[in-house]
């Protein structure tokens, strides 16, 4: 048994109970788990060599301990995911560590001995079979380390290692080499030498200072054994390299060129419906600017945008009639006060403050809505819909809108807007007023029932009733956390609503938006995903797709078009660094970030073909899914998107079947999958990993959503009952435990349920 050695490894997913023990003996069944599971990452592969004496170890370590480094990349969130070892190969800024080190799509640094910190330029090379990865980094003058000749080294002779052992810099650690191994059926330096986390890409140095091999793989086993990967793998990856500029490695966050134009440095990314910032820009008072490339209405017309800084002390928010270069005027909170500004330039003396204020509306450290209404003869702006400014400057009339940052601001922006006119962002004061009258006689010690989230929903719409139990949270402590389930509660209800509509009785299987379904999944957890804005996209990339094809293109060369467009051109990838992320099973942030499952990609390749008019079909291998191309062939061909559009043999389907079904094969399992299905299976891989967290809400969510969808699924539903015993709801639980008793269906121990169903009478009763 053997793995990898780099830190932000991932080599099991935990299973953690969230029921007690006498609901666990209550459940009748146990609910099929459909998650989908990483394949095998292909093992490094070496070859041996022989060595002769020389230097001492510790001379070793001093001669080489400045061309070491450490490597470590950014996660999802932005933060250091990883870390391992490198080293330079190159005066010129070339370092050699390990293609597992460096993630996938992420942004990488490299630190040297002295503390400075380089972010990397380029990937220069990589080979994902040997684990080998060689990054180009804008400094010169290093010290580079010799590579050795191949079969230089021999059994028996003592070895260095130098890494960063579980975060430990620049550690060194004396072995020897014990020898040429097969591991996974390739030839690798086996190494008698202790191996840790961290140690991922560090050199192999023989007695003459020269590197032998790169540290890839440690024993799962015995802790003084690892393998590294002969470094004539390297020489010959360095013979033919395949240069990747890191803008176009980059996926993760990264803001659609189409849609947004970033100006003045700082780091914009997009996550999950909002684009956040950080970093000193280079403009004025380091100013930063992402400038909106959405066409603009005739005037007059608005655009609002939702702004949030990490510290009142910072400024950011809108930008309008901009140059896109130094002249615009901006509208935003800066230093606890609001400020309309004009910039004529680059530096401080053609900046103006028309004016500034404080103001009521604003609230500190929470979300503010920004709006300028943009008319002939005047400015209007606005924060939570009470006007701040009027300003009758007319220096600049027309230009581009977006976002600025000022200083070393951290912020973020959601639900960005332009249009003629912007509805209010808050609900009218009457309305207002009927749902706090509503919520009067709100219970803290019961959750919002059906009947009260009926009448809210028929005064306003989603987001304002949202709005106003969130005003009434702030004055009423008591009440806040049951206010917050009712505004989640109307916003599940909503969107479960819109996925019955989408898979009523009556609907037929061509007529399923499978891409709108998904994006709803997205939805139920996050409410700032507008559907529309990503079903505008898709349609974007379809269009960008079919400018390369002639009006008569066959199905072969469409599907050619695709597999281009989105793994070589825009990088789409099965994710392996954060494989049990949740980002993973939402589709917005697969199209985001460019990364998902099997299921998240298979989707989006399936509603990207059908726009292009090419026939696909999900087929939902157990723990694994792909599709089926029948616009090719006859019977089809199978596709394994997760790994770039690879064709699929039946032969290897088969086998994946038979080894994730405990050596049955079911033909089944190599048929289309319907869209309810497969949007149910996506649920259920979200209802695994909730129930590993112990998230009890998300996991009422997510089965009060497959029950929508499905009236039927009656182990669900026993599921719901527990799960609503278990946050207070027991009225609904005892709904459906007489739901159940009156099916009366087989296999499930009807006297267990009778004995559950009166508990929850005396509970109702307490």
């Amino acid at each position: 048994m053997f793995r990898r050695v780099c830190r932000a490894e991932r080599v099991s997913f935990p299973a953690l109970s969230v029921f007690s023990l006498t609901c666990l003996l209550l459940m009748p069944l146990a609910l099929r788990a459909a998650e989908e599971q990483p394949l095998v990452a292909p093992r490094p592969e070496a070859q041996a060599s022989a060595s002769d004496a020389g230097v001492s170890a510790e001379d070793l370590a001093v001669r080489a301990k400045e061309s070491v480094v450490s490597v470590s990349f950014a996660g999802r969130d932005g933060q250091e995911a990883g870390m391992g070892t490198g080293f330079v190969i190159d005066a010129n800024g070339l370092i050699a560590t390990n293609l597992h080190v460096i993630g996938e799509a992420r942004p990488i640094t490299v630190q040297l001995l002295d503390g400075t910190s380089y972010e990397v330029q380029e990937v220069y090379a990589t080979d994902r079979q040997m684990d080998l990865a060689v990054l180009k980094i804008a400094v010169d003058n290093l010290k580079p380390l010799k590579l050795a000749e191949p079969d230089t080294l021999k059994q028996g002779a003592e070895v260095v290692v130098l890494g960063n052992p579980q975060g430990l810099r620049y550690s060194v650690v004396k072995g020897v080499n014990s020898g040429t191994r097969e591991v996974d059926g390739k030839p690798m330096l086996q190494l008698a030498i202790p191996i840790e986390p961290g140690n991922s890409g560090g050199p192999v140095l023989d007695s003459q200072g020269r590197v032998q091999g790169i540290v890839t793989l440690k024993s799962a086993v015995t802790r003084n054994l690892g393998y590294a990967v002969n470094v004539s793998a390297l020489k010959g990856l360095l013979e033919k390299p395949n240069p990747v500029p890191i803008d176009r490695w980059l996926t993760i966050g990264t803001l659609d060129e189409h849609l947004w134009k970033p100006l003045f440095g700082s780091r914009w990314r997009q996550r999950a419906g909002r684009i956040q910032v950080d970093g000193f820009g280079s403009g004025l008072g380091s100013r930063s600017l992402c400038v909106s490339q959405e066409a603009l209405p005739e005037l007059p017309y608005e655009v609002a945008v939702e702004v949030k800084l990490d510290d009142e002390s910072g400024a950011a928010g809108l930008i309008f009639y901009s140059d896109e270069n130094t002249k615009h005027y901006g509208f935003y909170p800066s230093n606890k006060s609001l400020r309309i500004s004009r910039f004529d330039g680059p530096d401080v003396f053609l900046w103006r403050v028309l004016d500034e204020k404080k103001s009521n509306a604003y609230r500190e450290e929470e979300w503010n809505h920004l709006k300028v209404r943009l008319e002939k003869d005047r400015i209007l702006c606005f924060v939570n819909d009470e006007k701040v400014f009027e300003v009758k400057d007319q220096r600049y009339t027309e230009g581009k809108v977006g976002l600025a940052k000022f200083r070393n601001t951290v912020a973020s922006f959601r639900g960005f807007q332009i249009a003629s006119e912007i509805p209010p962002y808050r609900p009218s004061k009457e309305t207002a007023q009927k749902i706090l009258d509503l919520t009067e006689d709100l219970r803290v010690d019961r959750p919002p029932q059906a009947d009260l989230i009926e009448a809210v929903v028929k005064e306003t719409d989603e987001r304002r009733a949202q709005q106003a139990l969130q005003e009434r949270a702030r004055l009423l402590q008591k009440q806040a956390e049951r206010l917050k389930q009712l505004a989640q509660s109307i916003h599940e209800r909503a969107v479960r609503d819109e996925l019955k509509a989408i898979f009523a009785s009556d609907k037929k299987e061509a007529d399923i938006d499978l891409m709108e379904a998904a994006l709803l999944i997205a939805r139920l957890d996050n409410n700032e995903v507008d559907p529309k804005v990503y079903l505008g996209q898709m349609k974007s990339m379809a269009n960008e797709i079919n400018k390369t094809l002639p009006e008569d293109a066959s199905a072969k060369a469409k599907l050619k078009a695709l597999n281009q467009y989105l793994f070589h051109e825009t990088g789409f990838h099965g994710s392996r660094t954060n494989y049990y992320s949740r980002s993973n099973s939402y589709i917005n942030e697969t199209i985001e970030d460019r990364e998902g499952l099997p299921i998240t990609l298979s989707v989006l390749y399936m509603e990207l073909g059908r726009r292009l008019g090419l026939d696909i079909d999900g087929v939902g291998l157990p723990g694994h899914f792909v599709v089926r191309v029948n616009s090719i062939s006859e019977k089809g061909e199978l596709v394994d998107v997760f790994e770039g559009g690879e064709p699929l043999s039946d032969e290897a389907a088969k086998v994946m079947i038979l080894t994730a079904n405990g050596g049955r094969f079911d033909a089944e399992f190599l048929k289309a999958q319907p869209k309810r299905e497969i949007i149910q299976r996506m649920l259920r891989n979200l209802l695994n990993l909730a129930r590993d967290d112990e998230d009890v809400q998300a996991m009422l969510r997510y089965v009060e959503t497959m029950i929508a969808i499905d009236e039927e699924l009656l182990q669900e539903r026993w599921l719901r009952a527990v799960l609503r015993y278990q946050t207070g709801r027991i009225a609904e639980a005892i709904a459906d435990t007489d739901y159940l008793l009156e099916k009366s269906p087989e296999g499930f121990d009807l006297r267990r349920i009778h004995e559950f169903r009166n508990y929850l009478d005396t509970m109702q009763q307490d």
